[in-house]
């Protein structure tokens, strides 16, 4: 089971370096930050695949932070959306 999830881990890990290239290559401010929400979604399971299959139950704390930080960054671009006034390009 246990290399199953290792697996699924590298798996996730390599969909999240997919999502790499619309960051560095997105239309829009708007697509770059649904980007960077990719990756943190695809890093937070990662970190709870690898967590659990490796036994390693800090990462499981690690990705709840993550996933805390993830949604204070998309509620901070909002937020500067909102007050820029201007719709993204």
């Amino acid at each position: 089971m246990a290399a199953f999830l290792t697996a699924s881990a590298a798996f996730v890990m390599a969909m999240v370096a997919l999502g790499l290239l619309r960051v560095l290559r997105g239309p829009g401010r708007a697509d770059r930050v649904m980007a960077v929400q990719l990756l943190g979604t695809g890093g937070i399971a990662a970190l709870l695949l690898g967590g659990v299959g490796g036994g390693l139950w800090a990462a499981v704390d690690f990705a709840l932070v993550l996933a805390l930080l993830a949604a204070f960054a998309a509620v901070a671009f909002v937020d500067g959306a909102r007050r820029a006034g201007r719709p993204d390009p």
